[in-house]
């Protein structure tokens, strides 16, 4: 095992979360070292694995983009190549770029409180040595799904396919789909935004989902934010526009839950308008779920309904009963003639990239803890997960969460503390699901994920507004926290 280096932060990731997170410690807490650890080669995350075509936002840039570096580009729903370039130019302005270290892989992570210490261990590539780090703070930002492969249903009959059968999370940088027949499976964001951009070239694209989703068009420029930026300085432009894009997102999230109905009539009212009277909206645009149970997807410029009307895509809403040499059987007796077929099945669920944490000898098992403001985990000491919203940018969070963290050391320096842990000390405080969401990404695994509480500070609320009044000003010393001094401290 070689030896690494001891610092202050070891933070895990460097995709949006683990370089906003860099950022913020560069910026509030210059006085401390950290490295940035990074499994892949690359900056980016999310942002640099996937490949498949038409890649973008599902949220507008305005609220996925960081608070401190505004995004400046005239699309708001951006392409994946332009939000991976702001990440990288982000990490070079701030100077983190130059403390990232690649190919290191983290695998486990051991606390000692009789030294306030964290050690954390890294295979390398490509030799997979064994390389250790030691820090007093751990912060991870790896996401929270399997960056080695989505999730891929065992297809009966998918041997006897003659075509080829394609993940996008594994999009094959030789495919050839022009002029091909593809079977895109799936009706979340990545299937609504592949069928249009395969259908510019494909001889047709057919979209076959067991279930529907609400899908919402929204313009992939936003004249809001074009006009405050041509009138305002970049970042007060900037600003202006994050909140409201903010507000309005929490008004239809807080209206969505409290007149489903309504919101429900409303969306698939516009899907009918957008695809003319005579489209089957009631088969193919009607889910049988209230909005926000699961994601919304969100479709620039209509492009997945004009992709539709123009007849080079299609939506057929069945199941498969299998897959036959030329393309697939559906239950309902018909048949899908397929070149490609393209599994866009969903993502698999990772909690900390599969890291195993042990706490003074004994092994955490995550599904027996709380999730302590969203982002610490109970009864755990110098130790944040950064996880976005469900029901917003990702960013959102993310951001305070890094901004929180850097609250918190900054408190901790002041007053000489060595180790920060939230103490599961209210009986009261009763177990709820970490997510409550339908998808079935998050129900194939939300069971080894930590719990939140019935009351704060262990409720996930999804509520910016709420998180910033909490995060920014709230105590730290709530009665919930508790700060220790290790003896050289």
């Amino acid at each position: 095992m070689a030896g690494g280096a001891q610092f202050d932060v070891v933070v895990v990731g460097a995709g949006l979360s683990g370089i906003g997170a860099a950022c913020h410690l560069t910026r509030e807490t210059p006085e401390r070292s950290y490295v940035v650890l990074e499994g892949r080669d690359a900056i980016g995350g999310t942002w640099d694995l996937f490949r498949y075509p038409g890649i973008r936002s599902d949220s507008d840039m305005y609220t996925l983009g960081y608070s401190f570096r505004p995004w400046t580009d005239s699309k708001a729903i951006a392409p994946g190549p332009a939000i991976l370039d702001y990440v990288r130019e982000t990490a070079r302005e701030f100077g983190v770029d130059r403390h990232i270290r690649f190919g290191h892989h983290v695998k486990t992570a051991a606390w000692d409180s009789a030294r306030a210490l964290w050690t954390v261990t890294a295979t390398t590539k490509p030799d997979g040595e064994t390389v250790e780090f030691t820090c007093n703070f751990l912060f991870m930002c790896s996401g929270y799904y399997d960056y080695d492969g989505g999730h891929m249903p065992a297809f009966p009959g998918a041997d006897s396919f003659s075509g080829r059968i394609v993940h996008p999370q594994s999009w094959p940088a030789d495919l050839d789909y022009a002029g091909k027949r593809i079977v895109v499976i799936g009706s979340g964001a990545t299937a609504v935004t592949l069928v249009p951009e395969l259908a510019k070239s494909a001889a047709h694209v057919t979209m076959l989902q067991r279930s529907p989703t609400y899908i919402v068009s929204r313009p992939s420029e936003d004249a809001f934010a074009n006009r405050m930026r041509r009138r305002l300085p970049a970042k007060l432009a900037y600003s202006v526009t994050r909140w409201r894009n903010v507000l309005l997102g929490m008004f239809f999230y807080n209206l969505a839950r409290r007149r489903p109905e309504r919101v429900k009539a409303g969306i698939i009212g516009l899907a009918r308008q957008a695809l003319g009277p005579d489209y089957d909206v009631a088969t193919h645009f009607t889910p049988r779920y209230k909005p926000w149970d699961q994601r919304l997807c969100l479709v620039p410029d209509g492009d997945l309904f004009n992709a539709l009307k123009s007849g080079a895509a299609s939506i057929v809403t069945d199941q498969i009963e299998r897959f036959t040499s030329h393309g697939i059987a559906l239950r309902s007796g018909a048949t899908l003639a397929a070149d490609i077929i393209v599994a866009a099945t969903g993502l698999k669920l990772k909690l900390l990239g599969g890291l195993d944490v042990v706490v003074d000898g004994k092994a955490v098992d995550f599904a027996k803890t709380l999730s302590y403001k969203g982002m610490m985990i109970s009864d755990v000491p110098n130790f944040a997960v950064s996880f976005g919203y469900t029901n917003a940018s990702w960013t959102l969070k993310s951001d305070l969460t890094a901004a929180y963290v850097c609250r918190l050391l900054n408190h901790m320096k002041r007053h000489n503390y060595t180790q920060c842990t939230p103490l599961r000390n209210d009986p009261s405080v009763t177990e709820e699901p970490f997510l409550d969401f339908t998808s079935g990404y998050v129900q194939r695994a939300i069971a080894l994920f930590p719990r939140q509480g019935s009351k704060k500070p262990w409720r996930l609320y999804q509520n910016y507004v709420r998180d910033l009044l909490m995060m920014r000003w709230g105590r730290l010393a709530d009665g919930t926290m508790a700060f220790t001094r290790h003896p050289r401290g």
